[in-house]
């Protein structure tokens, strides 16, 4: 059995619909109300939107019913799903958590809050039931104010058992006339020992150049091979690695197919830059990494090799993975230490234990 890393999974979109659907028959019937049937309800959920902005309204759905006393009830369902659905090893977890505070306090106070929405995503994504590695990525947000950006960060430096790095968030388009503050907040983050990423040259809206340099992932970041090839070696130079997010493209039109991505995986493979797939929005989508990947394949964007190369990619560039090699190079070498255990104990060597004519 394969085990993954997902580097990209928004809280927000996480959930599935059907979860959903019920969390909102038990306690939110004014949301169920307008969706006499589940299927009703899953069809608007999941259908593609025209455009990022018009997605991103979606979160706001989830982000309501995201409170302190209803964080644990997803976040189980979520690891639960992600271990025996996903066979996740491995599970960074993005929101901004100013959104999960109660949105009547005055903004000090839903700032001083936000540490509490901290520990209990980090102590229900614990589970030794469904044992991922799992940690989360704050994020700030392109449509909140300067000082709350500036808490999320030092609110990252204060919880480095639960939080592994920053992000930025809230529609690529809106960065332009902040871009100072942000490359002054990756900046300073840096300083303070935070790994980064961000959310960039995934709309052709969101591209720009100057954040480039501060982070070291990029979300998304398909408009760079497909927009500006010639940032593909600094990106390489740089050692950043892409979080590439397949169905999202389709979900918010910004590619009208999926065939497209080829000329992502060729340029950025051709130049030496890693890709990590990712399902972004697993619940929104209403798909899982196994599906992604698949997808991939039977449209003929990437082959198995590539496919291996991903999956690689995305254990090496884990903020968080506690190990030096992935798990299935710890599940090998166990094979490998138990068939020369057999071949000593049948007076014959490895290779001969494992030829295929000993096999067949």
């Amino acid at each position: 059995m394969s085990l993954y890393a997902e580097l990209h999974r928004h809280l927000g979109g996480s959930v599935v619909p059907r979860i959903l659907w019920r969390y909102f028959q038990r306690n939110r019937p004014d949301i169920s109300g307008q969706f006499p049937q589940y299927s009703e309800f899953e069809q608007f959920y999941t259908q593609p939107r025209k455009t990022l902005a018009e997605y991103l309204e979606l979160h706001t759905l989830v982000e309501s019913v995201q409170t302190q006393e209803a964080l644990p009830y997803f976040i189980y369902r979520l690891i639960r799903g992600a271990y025996v659905f996903e066979n996740l090893a491995y599970l960074e977890l993005r929101y901004t958590p100013y959104l999960r505070t109660p949105d009547h306090l005055e903004m000090h106070d839903r700032i001083e809050k936000m540490a509490e929405i901290v520990e209990i995503v980090g102590r229900a994504s614990q589970q030794t039931e469904y044992p991922v590695v799992t940690r989360q990525i704050l994020c700030m947000h392109s449509r909140l104010p300067a000082e709350v950006n500036r808490a999320i960060v030092e609110l990252a430096t204060q919880y480095p058992q639960y939080v592994c790095a920053i992000d930025v968030a809230g529609g690529d388009a809106h960065y332009r006339d902040r871009l100072d503050e942000l490359i002054g907040l990756y900046d300073y983050a840096q300083r303070r020992g935070l790994k980064t990423t961000g959310h960039l040259y995934e709309t052709e809206e969101g591209c720009y150049p100057d954040l480039l340099p501060y982070l070291m992932r990029i979300g998304h970041g398909i408009q760079i091979p497909l927009r500006y090839p010639e940032l593909l070696k600094e990106v390489a130079d740089r050692g950043q690695c892409l979080e590439v997010c397949p169905t999202t493209y389709l979900k918010t039109g910004t590619l009208q197919d999926i065939r497209a991505l080829k000329t992502v995986f060729d340029r950025c493979f051709e130049a030496g830059v890693d890709i990590a797939i990712c399902t972004d929005n697993a619940g929104l989508h209403n798909v899982r990494l196994p599906f992604e990947y698949e997808n991939l394949l039977t449209q003929d964007v990437i082959g198995f090799d590539g496919l291996r190369a991903c999956q690689e990619a995305a254990f090496r560039h884990a903020f968080a993975w506690p190990h030096d090699c992935q798990p299935s190079s710890v599940i090998t070498d166990m094979l490998h230490r138990q068939l020369s255990v057999w071949a000593e104990e049948e007076g014959d060597d490895l290779e001969t234990l494992i030829s295929p004519a000993s096999l067949g």
